[in-house]
């Protein structure tokens, strides 16, 4: 039996490696090519759906108004607020002229569906480029619209940001937060760069007004109260409609959750939509994550029985070093170089972590956006 399993974890680290050289390589040693068309002067549409987000609106948003982009538009998009929301846009629509408030009241039909009011704020929007945040985002630079627009072309409608998590000292769930966040990036810009994009992120992503009515916006998913971002981009992205933006200038920095309850929590809305992916997105993932679990869990097992452990040492080391080369280059693109040296640990946790999350939206189903 445990030759069995020796064999078994051999397959594993043979097709993780494929996945880092052939893939997540991608990433590490992409250089950003120079665009023959740029749009980066087209005037767009900035929106931002905020739900109980008053005070978050008060600290972020002048981040966005003080953008440094000629022409451009914020849509402040109140989804049925209980807090002071809809009055804290109402405040700053009276002193800037380029904000416009969509205030939506919630329906039976749609209640705890971001969708329906993100919807009302698209239509809303005057212009045809769309950049999306959320209330508790803030660009690292003032020209984050400039770095993100610049990316549209004739070619490329959809373009994919990245939003890390701010850093908070000597937190380990920090850590595991910023650590799921970086591998989460890590796969989505690799396999857009390997022609397969899969999934983007709402809280920094860019999009045109004609791809959201030609895939008659959200319809095709919106019983699923989650997935505006990554469902909507799985829809319509392909190889050649969608663009990455890897400049730090285009980062937006997200507010972390500071307890592993409401972490957890988000967590399992965020996996929910993972069901709903195209077939081929949901193998290829499906391979990827079990590959993952199965190299630790069969590396322990085999260890624990001391099994030919010269060899287990050596391949599971040959695949740590891969996990240290590859994402080790991407997560200093992506400014969590700091997370290098603690891979093993945070992923190990990361792990059986989205194992438990599996298995509880198995037995019951995740509740809505907040």
């Amino acid at each position: 039996m445990l030759e069995i399993v020796c064999y078994a974890f051999i397959a594993v680290v043979i097709i993780q490696a494929l996945f880092y050289v052939v893939v997540f390589s991608k990433l590490a040693f992409y250089k950003k090519k120079k665009k023959a068309f740029q749009t980066s002067s087209a005037p767009l549409s900035v929106i931002i759906c905020a739900k109980n987000e008053a005070d978050n609106l008060k600290t972020f948003l002048p981040y966005i108004i003080n953008q440094d982009y000629p022409e451009f538009e914020i849509v402040l998009i109140n989804d049925a607020s209980n807090d002071d929301t809809f009055e804290v846009m109402e405040h700053f629509s009276s002193l800037h002229a380029n904000i416009k408030v969509v205030n939506v009241k919630s329906i039976e039909a749609f209640w705890g569906n971001k969708k329906y009011a993100l919807t009302l704020g698209i239509k809303a929007a005057k212009y045809d480029l769309f950049i999306f945040t959320d209330a508790d985002c803030k660009p690292l630079s003032k020209y984050w619209l400039q770095d993100m627009a610049g990316h549209f072309s004739s070619e490329k409608t959809i373009v994919l940001g990245y939003s890390p998590y701010a850093k908070i000292k000597n937190s380990f769930l920090n850590k595991l937060i910023r650590f799921e966040t970086l591998m989460t990036a890590v796969h989505y810009f690799s396999f857009a760069l390997s022609g397969l994009p899969y999934m983007g992120v709402g809280r920094n992503l860019g999009y045109t007004k004609d791809t959201f009515f030609k895939a008659n916006g959200f319809i095709n998913h919106i019983q699923v109260k989650s997935g505006d971002d990554d469902l909507f981009v799985n829809q319509v992205a392909n190889s050649k409609n969608t663009a990455i933006s890897l400049s730090k200038k285009s980062f937006t920095e997200s507010k972390p959750k500071t307890s592993f309850k409401s972490w957890y929590k988000q967590k399992r809305r965020h996996v929910s939509t993972a069901s709903f992916y195209k077939t081929n997105h949901k193998l290829i993932l499906g391979l990827l994550y079990i590959t993952n679990l199965l190299f630790w869990v069969l590396s322990i097992l085999l260890f624990a029985f001391n099994f030919q452990w010269q060899l287990v040492l050596a391949l599971f080391l040959f695949r740590m070093l891969l996990q240290y080369i590859f994402i080790g280059k991407s997560s200093k693109k992506l400014l969590e170089k700091d997370l290098i040296l603690l891979f093993p640990l945070l992923e190990f946790f990361l792990v059986f972590i989205q194992l438990t999350i599996f298995i509880n939206n198995l037995i019951s189903k995740p509740n809505h956006w907040k």
